[in-house]
């Protein structure tokens, strides 16, 4: 297969196998949450629980007084990170042309040199983000190959996405392989490894807001 017919196939069918995984997976992770189920609560309620839950979901996605300093830290690089990767993925203009392509309709895309400081500030907040867990004797002890991997992963399409704009040393062709090849992991691997939190994170969220609410108690 010569790189040009790779990267069609990257673009194309690649590209349609990795989404239907990552939907069907993220489904299947719901299912499989369903189905555990929970125990019967037989106490009675002495609270709401739908608007606990959404409160639990905002207040538990900023920091809370009294956190030490190094979850401070977690806390902002992870915001750096993610909001970075949110402009990057979704005001790229080759990116919308993408979801232009999918869903029909685009927007307005952001300065190319904007996409670049928040990428590299994106990429730098996962550095730190490494650094911190390997020098944190009790993240480094509690930590799996599996948050590493799930590092490794996250932090490739945006080195790989930024080398397509800025090669060095690669030509645009192989960069652009790489990017996809990245991008197309990413898909498949999401629903099958920890970065299912992207969907979890809020449910148990709700779910202990829930809880709480149901209790009386505020969470």
């Amino acid at each position: 297969m010569s790189e040009s017919e790779l990267l069609a196939w990257l673009r194309g069918t690649g590209l349609q196998i990795s989404i239907a995984v990552f939907f069907l997976g993220l489904v299947f992770r719901i299912v499989q949450n369903i189905v555990a189920g929970r125990a019967r609560n037989f106490s009675v309620a002495r609270g709401s629980q739908f608007g606990p839950g959404l409160r639990t979901i905002l207040t538990r996605s900023i920091p809370q007084s009294g956190m030490s300093h190094r979850s401070y830290f977690t806390h902002i690089a992870g915001y750096i990170f993610h909001i970075g990767l949110f402009l990057t993925l979704f005001f790229l203009s080759e990116h919308i042309l993408v979801f232009k392509h999918l869903l029909g309709f685009g927007w307005p895309a952001l300065p190319t040199v904007i996409i670049d400081i928040v990428a590299l500030l994106s990429i730098s907040a996962l550095v730190a983000l490494l650094l911190h867990r390997l020098l944190d004797p009790v993240l480094k002890q509690i930590s799996d190959y599996q948050d590493y991997l799930v590092w490794l992963l996250t932090i490739a399409p945006l080195v790989t996405g930024f080398l397509v704009f800025h090669p060095m040393g690669m030509s645009y062709e192989k960069s652009l392989v790489l990017h996809l090849v990245s991008i197309n992991v990413l898909l498949i691997a999401i629903p099958f490894t920890k970065l299912s939190h992207m969907l979890s994170i809020f449910i148990s969220r709700w779910y202990n807001g829930a809880l709480a609410g149901y209790k009386g108690v505020r969470s």
